[in-house]
């Protein structure tokens, strides 16, 4: 994204994440591993639907790592806004100049 990007061009990476309050995090959780891959089945009728998500956002980097990836690659003004109660990070950065 960095070679990609001309000097001074802005960066918005939209991203789920694991929210970190308990209360939010273990109704998020059950939602994800039980809820979504039932509807994902039902609506796609394939049975493998949606289960990969759960993984891939336990996989990816918390917000503080990928913000600090950002920083080590060469980006200013780096930011982490968490959404929806921290359920998704909309993450935005500047190439330097």
């Amino acid at each position: 994204m960095f070679r990609a990007l001309a000097p001074g061009g802005r960066l918005a990476v939209l991203e789920f994440a694991i929210p970190k309050t308990p209360l939010i995090r273990s109704a998020y959780q059950w939602y994800f591993k039980r809820v979504l891959p039932g509807v994902g089945k039902l609506i796609s009728r394939h049975n493998a639907a949606y289960a990969y998500l759960p993984a891939s956002v336990g996989a990816f980097a918390t917000p503080e790592q990928f913000s600090n990836l950002l920083r080590q690659e060469g980006f200013d003004d780096v930011r982490a806004v968490p959404l929806t109660f921290g359920i998704v990070y909309l993450f935005t950065a500047v190439k330097r100049i």
